[in-house]
C-alpha cells in the first residue's frame, strides 16, 4: 500500500512554479480527503467520515479568521466541501503563498492533513495546527511531523491572535500562553491558556468566507449553516473528546449576541441552522432568551440542534418547536444500565424514552447516535440496545463504534488495560473500525454487530417512510441515493 499516493508522490516530484498571485497572509485550512469522500474536521469533536453526506460548515476557521481580520488578509479553502484533489490544493497553496498555514487536524485524517503542512512549509509559511488530537499529543505530533511548526493547545482563537502579533512584532513566543513551538530544534509548550469567559467578546465568526452554498445535512433542501452558541458539557462520559478543548467549563452566548450571527446569516441567504454546541440545552434559560427572540422578531429559521435527554422538558421542548427547531440529535449510545454507569453517562434508558417521546409530541424530529462497544459490551448488550433502537421515535440513526481518542478517560483506560489494539493512529475510526480488543469481544465482532445494529434498524417500514417522505427535491433524492450506497459498502464490509 502507497502511505503517500500517486497523487501526492507526483507532487513531490514534480514541483509547479510560484504563482504571481498577490500572497495571503493567513489561511484557514480544511484539507483534502483522504480517500475522495466527505469527512468531518471539528474544533469540538473527533473527526470522522460521513456516511451520511453531511458536510460540516467550517465555522472554527470563520471564528479564527475574525480574530486576525481586518489587520491581516485572510482566506479559507474548506476543500471537503469544494471537493478540492490534492493537485488542486497544491496549485491553490502556490497561488496564494500564504505567510501563515492555519489547519485542523485529526486522529483518521492525521498524515493526509500533515502533508498539507508539508506542502504549506516548503512554500515559504508558518504552520499551524490545532484540534482534539493535537491538544493531548501535542509533543508526540510535532515529533513525528517535522513539517508542523506550531500547535494551538486547547481553545485556539486568542492563542493564534498573540502567534501572530509577536511574529510581527518581533517578540519572544516564551509568553504566548496555549502555544507549542520550536526552539534551537527542540519542542517547547508553553503553559496553558485560561479559557475565554464571556464568548460575547469574540466577533462574529466570517461566514462569508465559507463556502455556504456547498454545506449539506440530511432531510434539508438547501445550504445551512451552522452557529455555536456555548462551550463546554458538565456532562462526565469517559468515552467523549469536548473535554480536551474546553475542560469541565460551560459558557453560554447572550441570546442577543446569538441573534446578530442568525441575522447575518440570513442576509447572506441562509435559513437553516444547526445550533452547535457540546451541549445546545445546557442552560435553559439561555435556550428560552434565544427562542422567545426569534418569535418577537419574526425570524424566520428552521434550526436542529443536540441535547442529552436530563436536560430538557415538556415545555421546553414546546418553545423550541414554536421557534423553528425541527430535528434534535441525541446521544443515547447504549440501552445497558450498567454500560451508561461505566461510562458515567448519566442516563437512563427510562429518561431515554421519555424525552424522545416528549420531542415527537412537539413535532420535533428524534436523530439518535448509538455507540457499540464500550466497556462491559457483550453481545447480550448489543442485542438490548438494537431492540431499544428499534422501540424509540427515531427519524434518524447512527450507529458507531467505541473508539478510544486521546485525552479521554476512554483512551486511559484501554492503554492501561490492553484493550488498545492500534498500529497507527489513523485506526482510531468510530465510523468505520475499532482499535478495541476486548477479552469477550474482538474488534472484528464489534464491528460486525455495529453493522448488524444499523441494518435492523433501517431496514424497517418506518426509517424506509420516513426518508421517502424526505424527498422533496432532485438533490435530497441524489443525496440520498449516495447516503445509501455508502451504507451498502459499509454493511458489506
Amino acid at each position: 500500500m502507497d502511505p503517500i499516493g500517486k497523487e501526492k508522490r507526483g507532487l513531490l516530484e514534480n514541483p509547479s512554479c510560484l504563482g504571481g498571485q498577490q500572497p495571503v497572509d493567513i489561511l484557514f485550512v480544511n484539507p483534502p480527503s483522504p480517500d475522495g469522500g466527505v469527512w468531518i474536521r471539528s474544533q469540538h469533536r473527533v473527526g470522522r467520515r460521513s456516511r451520511e453526506n453531511m458536510i460540516w460548515p467550517q465555522v472554527s476557521l470563520a471564528q479564527l479568521a475574525a480574530m486576525v481580520h481586518p489587520d491581516y488578509s485572510v482566506e479559507i479553502i474548506d476543500c471537503i466541501a469544494e471537493r478540492t484533489t490534492w493537485a488542486q490544493f497544491d496549485q491553490y497553496l502556490r497561488d496564494k503563498r500564504a505567510r501563515y498555514y492555519v489547519t485542523q487536524v485529526t486522529a483518521p485524517t492525521l498524515t493526509n492533513d500533515m502533508y498539507g503542512t508539508f506542502l504549506a512549509k516548503s512554500l515559504g509559511a508558518r504552520t499551524i495546527a490545532f484540534g482534539t488530537h493535537v491538544t493531548p499529543l501535542t509533543h508526540e505530533t510535532m515529533e513525528s511531523f517535522p513539517s508542523l511548526d506550531h500547535v494551538l493547545c486547547g481553545e485556539p482563537e486568542l492563542t493564534l491572535r498573540e502567534l501572530v502579533e509577536a511574529y510581527e512584532e518581533g517578540r519572544d513566543l516564551a509568553g504566548v500562553l496555549g502555544l507549542a513551538y520550536r526552539r534551537n530544534g527542540e519542542i517547547v509548550v508553553n503553559p496553558d491558556r485560561p479559557l475565554v469567559q464571556n464568548l460575547d467578546d469574540l466577533p462574529l465568526p466570517l461566514h462569508h468566507l465559507l463556502p455556504l452554498d456547498k454545506y449539506r445535512i440530511p432531510m434539508v433542501r438547501g445550504p445551512y449553516a451552522f452557529v455555536v452558541t456555548s462551550r463546554g458539557c458538565p456532562g462526565a462520559c469517559r468515552f467523549c473528546i469536548k473535554h480536551v478543548t474546553y475542560g469541565d467549563s460551560v459558557r453560554v452566548r447572550s441570546p442577543e449576541n446569538i441573534l446578530k450571527e442568525l441575522w447575518l446569516l440570513e442576509k447572506l441567504g441562509i435559513s437553516n441552522i444547526n445550533f452547535y454546541a457540546d451541549l445546545f440545552t445546557v442552560d435553559r434559560d439561555q435556550v428560552i432568551g434565544l427562542c422567545e427572540l426569534i418569535l418577537e422578531e419574526g425570524l424566520e429559521i428552521g434550526w436542529t440542534c443536540n441535547s442529552r435527554v436530563d436536560f430538557v422538558d415538556r415545555e421546553l421542548l414546546r418553545l423550541m418547536r414554536r421557534a423553528g427547531c425541527w430535528m434534535i440529535a441525541w446521544g443515547i449510545e447504549s440501552a445497558s444500565k450498567e454500560i451508561l454507569r461505566r461510562t458515567r453517562k448519566g442516563t437512563n434508558p427510562d429518561k431515554v424514552e421519555r424525552a424522545l417521546r416528549w420531542s415527537k409530541a412537539s413535532g420535533i424530529k428524534n436523530w439518535g447516535y448509538f455507540m457499540i462497544g464500550l466497556p462491559g459490551e457483550t453481545e447480550g448488550t448489543i442485542r438490548q440496545t438494537i431492540d431499544f433502537s428499534k422501540r424509540l421515535p427515531l427519524d434518524l440513526a447512527l450507529f458507531h463504534i467505541a473508539a478510544p481518542y486521546p485525552g479521554t478517560p476512554l483512551y486511559y483506560e484501554a492503554v492501561e488495560k490492553g484493550w488498545f489494539k492500534a498500529a497507527r493512529w489513523e485506526d482510531v475510526d468510530m465510523d468505520r473500525s475499532t482499535v478495541l480488543e476486548y477479552p469477550n469481544l474482538s474488534a472484528e465482532q464489534l464491528e460486525y454487530h455495529a453493522r448488524r445494529a444499523f441494518r435492523e434498524w433501517v431496514l424497517r417500514p418506518g426509517p424506509i417512510l420516513t426518508y421517502l417522505k424526505s424527498i422533496n427535491s432532485l438533490s435530497v433524492l441524489k443525496s440520498g441515493i449516495s447516503i445509501g450506497l455508502q451504507h451498502l459498502d459499509w454493511l458489506r464490509r
